[in-house]
């Protein structure tokens, strides 16, 4: 079991005194199977009302309302979580979801609704062809053939950060040929909807404590990937920036049906339009020990 120490601050800087909307925050790990929630402190300045919900997904949302005007807003979250996924994960597929094309049972389709249809418009069938080209034969292995798509994002696109807010969409992704994680999570994303499979889009951290894994600058920083519904297995972990699969490395926060549904702070201020000056984000992701104990 691994013990890490998580904290995230966001940073608003006005030119002058403006008047705060509210914001809403996605900063609260979920818990799985595999991550266990320790502590968890959030602190916002000025001094705010904490209301805190549930999305439709099941995701913990804070939503801060101010009633002062500030030159400055501070958002810092300080979070401790236990990881125990294991590094090379067996999935229980269900025989009958084990060899591609499979069909949903009608349920779990209806559940799924949006999930497994393509969110981008693919008119001439472009994105089409290309996740095509990764199913070798009908039948087909099924998580083979999902590992080979999310491969086949990090083969043709090249990682390189962006500080710029904002997701590329998965055809100028693969136009341009370089993106994000945020990018290749949306393109896999896509791909595995395009193939008919339930897909969502999960925010959060990446722990990297050999400092060998793509995504991760400096202490650390927030994390895009995709997990897909296959039956029995449940919700599989893919990371397409580091080609890996399970949830070794990872620290979930939110999942969503788009990108820009799970943004971890998002908010609106009332004042001149040039007046909020920065944006500051710095995020800290620190592997304390491997450890079996419950406190900290």
């Amino acid at each position: 079991m691994s013990r890490i120490e998580i904290q995230h601050e966001t940073t608003y800087r006005y030119a002058g005194s403006v008047s705060l909307g509210p914001h809403r925050m996605m900063l609260r790990p979920r818990e799985t199977r595999d991550l266990r929630l320790v502590r968890f402190d959030l602190d916002v300045s000025p001094d705010a009302r904490i209301d805190w919900s549930t999305d439709v997904a099941g995701n913990t949302v804070a939503k801060a309302t101010f009633e002062e005007a500030s030159d400055t807003l501070a958002i810092k979250a300080h979070m401790f979580v236990d990881l125990t996924a294991p590094v090379w994960p067996v999935f229980p597929i269900s025989a009958d979801a084990a060899s591609y094309p499979f069909v949903y049972l009608n349920d779990a389709m209806t559940d799924l609704g949006p999930l497994a249809a393509p969110q981008y418009q693919d008119d001439a069938g472009r994105l089409s062809d290309w996740v095509e080209g990764f199913v070798m034969q009908r039948p087909t292995d099924t998580l083979s053939l999902l590992k080979d798509a999310a491969n086949g994002v990090t083969a043709q696109v090249a990682y390189q950060s962006r500080e710029t807010e904002g997701t590329q969409g998965p055809l100028e992704t693969l136009d341009r040929g370089w993106g994000t994680c945020r990018d290749f999570a949306v393109l896999f994303a896509e791909a595995a909807r395009t193939l008919g499979f339930g897909a969502r889009i999960v925010s959060g951290y990446l722990s990297n404590p050999n400092a060998d894994l793509t995504g991760s600058a400096g202490d650390g920083s927030t994390h895009a990937w995709v997990e897909v519904f296959v039956p029995g297995a449940g919700w599989i972990p893919f990371d397409p920036t580091n080609q890996s699969v399970g949830a070794a490395n990872l620290i979930p926060v939110a999942v969503a049906r788009r990108i820009e549904q799970v943004a971890p702070v998002t908010g609106s201020f009332h004042g001149a339009t040039d007046a909020q000056m920065s944006m500051d984000v710095a995020v800290s992701v620190k592997h304390i020990a491997d450890t079996g104990r419950t406190d900290i």
